[in-house]
């Protein structure tokens, strides 16, 4: 019989890859989500019965236990960006994480993979990144020898990150970001899934982090998205300082509205924006695996088109535009 693994947050961008990986590697797989009706699309990644959706909370000791029942390897791949509610950063990313490994451990699984991020760090000037730290300290207190990743900045077609500015410059000349010298080293999606597979298949344990082939400034990335979907704007560095009294404003504007209007940024966000998010001179990487990462001018083209101004006729468009010109 085929392994079972149980996916937490597999259907979620980065799990999605891990779950399609495994699947065609022929694991079983449970995707343990909150709302398995909206991850239906994760089934036809294997064949019929192979990959299933299962509902999961994991503050509750008894969901996660029930859903990683008789799996053969765990991997958890749920974070959040809010830091109130019942899903907040201790909830989910400390104390979340630290249940699936103890879980995991109680019922005898033999591998775990924890997808955290780099910055992670129990002294981190971040809630998030103090949250991460927490979570892998709890992993590794409860399963010593589980992968922990630790990816930089993740691109592929369902990112919040490129597809978000890029959509963004559909309203206006200027496109505002908020540390527009700090560096990030994109790793892209599918990259991050054969890192998670290393550790899934017992070939890796640890801590990697993981970026692409190029460091650049969130400046710089936004030149080359401009480049990519084909629009002219100003990318507008706005201050820290402004940053900090936007964070504020917003984090206010939605704890008044209970949760109910959530603003482009928040205060722990414009200060993750004050630190570089690359990967450190002395951490195992994605080469450490064998895994030679992708790069942002092979990927961009393929999932940003839908952001120029002629969509998906920007290549035909120019092609007569240069024969006019001929």
């Amino acid at each position: 019989m085929s392994k079972l693994a149980t996916v937490y947050g597999g259907s979620g961008f980065v799990g999605r890859y891990i779950v399609r990986r495994l699947a065609k590697a022929g694991w079983r797989v449970r995707v343990a989500v909150r709302r398995p009706n909206e991850a239906i699309f994760v089934k036809p990644y294997g064949v019929v019965g192979q990959v299933e959706p299962v509902f999961c909370n994991i503050r509750d000791d008894a969901s996660v236990s029930a859903v990683m029942a008789g799996a053969d390897a765990v991997v958890n791949c749920v974070g959040t960006f809010d830091k109130g509610g019942k899903n907040n950063f201790e909830a989910i990313q400390h104390e979340g994480a630290e249940r699936i490994a103890r879980i995991a451990a109680s019922q005898g699984v033999s591998r775990m993979v924890h997808i955290s991020a780099i910055g992670a760090d129990t002294e981190a000037p971040t809630l998030y990144g103090q949250s991460k730290g927490l979570g892998e300290e709890g992993v590794l207190q409860h399963f010593p020898k589980a992968l922990i990743l630790r990816p930089s900045v993740v691109f592929g077609p369902e990112d919040e990150f490129f597809n978000r500015f890029a959509a963004m410059t559909k309203f206006g000349p200027a496109l505002p970001v908020i540390g527009a010298g700090t560096k990030f080293q994109p790793v892209y999606v599918d990259d991050v899934a054969k890192a998670a597979m290393a550790g899934i298949e017992g070939d890796a344990t640890g801590i990697y982090e993981l970026g692409g082939p190029d460091v650049s400034s969130f400046g710089e990335l936004m030149h080359h998205m401009l480049d990519v979907i084909q629009r002219r704007r100003l990318v507008l560095n706005i201050p820290f300082f402004v940053g900090r009294i936007m964070g504020a404003s917003f984090d206010i504007l939605k704890a008044l509205s209970g949760g109910l209007v959530s603003g482009p940024v928040t205060s722990d966000q414009v200060k993750s924006l004050r630190s570089d998010n690359v990967v450190a001179d002395d951490a195992k990487t994605l080469a450490d695996l064998g895994i030679k990462p992708t790069s942002l001018e092979a990927v961009l083209p393929e999932y940003l088109w839908r952001f120029r101004p002629s969509g998906q006729y920007a290549a035909i468009k120019n092609s007569a535009e240069n024969l006019r010109s001929d």
